[in-house]
Parts: C-alpha cells; sequence; structure tokens
C-alpha cells in the first residue's frame, strides 16, 4: 500500500521527528522530547497534534441530515448546526463498530464527518453518492491542554473562544478554518482543520507561539489514561457500542433508526457477553494489548489497550473481561507468564483538572 503524506510532513521532519507508517499515512510517532515529556506538556502545558490522517467527509444540501440520521448510531437531532456529536457507524449483521466517528455541523445543510483513517472509504460508501472525500485539501491540527487556549489566543484568538463541542468557520489571516471544541487527549482545546496551501504558515505560528508538537505515541498514552477508545483495539468486528460502554451514543427510537439497529438490540434483550473494563497494576511493568486477564487462575479475557501512565506513575489498561467482573474487583494480567495483579477501577484513569 502506498503511504500517504499529511501536508505539514516537510514540518514534522523539520523538527526532527521521528516518522512511522499508520492508518495509510506516515505520521510523527514523537519529537526529540521523547513521547513521556509529550504526554506531560499536555497535561500541563500546550501541545499540537497533526491529525490530517483523520478522514474528513462532506456532506451537504437538503437530505443531509436524513442519511447522516440514518446511517450513524446517534441523534444529530439532539443537537444543531455549530455542534459536533460522537456517534458510531455499525455493521449491519452483527452490530460491530465499523467506525466511531465526530459530525461537525458546520452549518444548516453542510455537515464534516470525521472518521479514523482507513475507515473514510466505507463511510463515504454508508453515506451515499454525494458524500465526498475531502481529506487531501487540508490539514487538521489538534490544540490540546490546560493552557491551549490561552496560547491560542496569541495567534488565532477567534478560534480560542470556540466552546466544547461547538463549531464555528473562521478566519485566520484570510483563510478559513473550520474550529471544532474537540480532541482525543482529556483535557480541553480545539481542533482546527486549514487548508492544505497554508498549513506549513499555521503550523509554524504555533510553535511559535509555545505549543509543543506531540506525536502518535502521545497520543496514544493520553488517550488511554482518558480510557478512550481506539479503533482497532477497543472497537471494531465483534465489538458492539454495548460491549464497549458506550451505549450513551445509540438513539435507539429515533424515527430513521440506523445501520445495524435490529443486531444491536438483539443483543440489548439477551445481554453482553463481555464489557470492556478499565485496570491498573502496580509497578512500571506496562500490561500490553492481548494479555490474557485472570480470574482465579483462568483465562477470561484480554487486555486491548495497556501502557505505562506518565501521570499515575503505573501500568493501567483497557480489557474486555465478562460482565459479572465488576469495579473494585481484584483481576490479574498474565504479563509473559506472570500473573499480576491488576484492580478494575471506575475510567477515566486520569481527570483533566
Amino acid at each position: 500500500m502506498t503511504l500517504r503524506f499529511s501536508p505539514l510532513d516537510a514540518s514534522h521532519r523539520a523538527l526532527g521527528a521521528k516518522m512511522v507508517p499508520f492508518g495509510g499515512w506516515e505520521m510523527p510517532l514523537s519529537y526529540p522530547a521523547g513521547t513521556v515529556a509529550e504526554h506531560l506538556a499536555c497535561r500541563n502545558e500546550a501541545v499540537m497534534f497533526d491529525v490530517s490522517h483523520l478522514g474528513t467527509v462532506r456532506l451537504s444540501g437538503s437530505d443531509a441530515l436524513a442519511r447522516i440520521q440514518a446511517a450513524f448510531t446517534n441523534d444529530l437531532n439532539k443537537v444543531e448546526p455549530g455542534r459536533a456529536q460522537y456517534t458510531h457507524l455499525l455493521d449491519e449483521s452483527d452490530a460491530s463498530v465499523i467506525d466511531d466517528i465526530i459530525v461537525w455541523w458546520v452549518a444548516d445543510e453542510v455537515f464534516d464527518i470525521m472518521p479514523n483513517a482507513s475507515n473514510t472509504e466505507g463511510v463515504v460508501e454508508a453515506l451515499g453518492p454525494h458524500a465526498v472525500d475531502v481529506t487531501s485539501g487540508r490539514a487538521v491540527i489538534a490544540l490540546q491542554g490546560p493552557k491551549a487556549r490561552s496560547v491560542l489566543a496569541g495567534v488565532f484568538p477567534e478560534a480560542a473562544q470556540v466552546g466544547r463541542f461547538r463549531v464555528e468557520v473562521l478566519d485566520w489571516n484570510g483563510v478559513r478554518c473550520t474550529v471544532a471544541g474537540t480532541g482525543y487527549t482529556g483535557e480541553d482545546g480545539v481542533e482546527i482543520a486549514i487548508a492544505s496551501a497554508q498549513a506549513s504558515s499555521f503550523w509554524d505560528a504555533l510553535v511559535s507561539a509555545g505549543f509543543e508538537p506531540a506525536g502518535l505515541g502521545a497520543r496514544d498514552t493520553l488517550r488511554l489514561e482518558a480510557a478512550l477508545p481506539l479503533h482497532g483495539h477497543e472497537l471494531g468486528p465483534g465489538i458492539t457500542p454495548l460491549q464497549a460502554g458506550l451505549g450513551w451514543v445509540v438513539a435507539w427510537d429515533k424515527p430513521e433508526g440506523f445501520r445495524g439497529r435490529d443486531a444491536l438490540m438483539a443483543e440489548k434483550d439477551r445481554g453482553v457477553a463481555r464489557r470492556l473494563r478499565a485496570l491498573t497494576v502496580e509497578g512500571r511493568r506496562p500490561p500490553r494489548a492481548g494479555q490474557p486477564v485472570l480470574v482465579n487462575g483462568e483465562a477470561v479475557g484480554e487486555v486491548t489497550s495497556g501502557n505505562f501512565s506518565p501521570v499515575l506513575g503505573h501500568g493501567i489498561a483497557l480489557a474486555f473481561v465478562p460482565p459479572s467482573v465488576e469495579v473494585g474487583d481484584v483481576v490479574a494480567i498474565d504479563q509473559r507468564g506472570e500473573a499480576v495483579p491488576a484492580t478494575v477501577v471506575k475510567p477515566p484513569f486520569v481527570t483533566s483538572a
């Protein structure tokens, strides 16, 4: 497969980024400061991520809302133009999560649908012939951290005022940008889509203002501390919203229904066979995806994501286990043949101040 490159690729290389393939793109894993430093900068200061590998599917016209309503699980009528909403696209047969998506409701009949990198084509197909993949024409920069808005105010003050899960179209130095109060770190911030040709200039202005660049490594540890699901780990083939503990994104009664509703309703009626739980372990040795979860020495589940938490100073994990395993229970994780005790906790692991 031929790798795609972000409009900011040269900027990353100039900053000494370590580049890796991800979702069909070559993207920065980390910069010279390293993943832990980038992670802590996001928790304490302000960082910026290039997330241009995420898709942008533009859907507009009088039937756009109806198409989205019929395809995705959540109900856009709960919100309004100028808002963003998290939702799922399900497989018709078993209600697996084909993708988890943020919808930016840009204007009355204009929507920017943001799928994961490798799932854009499937989302276009689900929305029909009027859906247009506009990913290649823009870059998306995520600005995250407790000081993100104050630092951004020195570069783009109007964007710094866009509220959580709000969406606005604004101009930066005469360049049209779409700004959404969304992110994937558990911290406050915004994500800004800007035309590819102007992306490097904007990136440079953000660096000069004091944002620290951060890569995919920190993005993953941050989202894990916030217990946010990653497609291909906590969501994907064989995994439904109910198993992942995300039933709140399902609008069961909307008139349009949604793809996979019947299969998901059947699971709801019979009860889920497994649930996603958050686990903590003592010590710095991190759990890893694929490691078995044990109850009384018997494997009952599997870690989907695990790592060392830079904030907490010990290992954390998300895992699918039987529904009978509840918060407060002590289980074990098989870490290369050693049964390491793990406590089931209420997510998230880290809460933004």
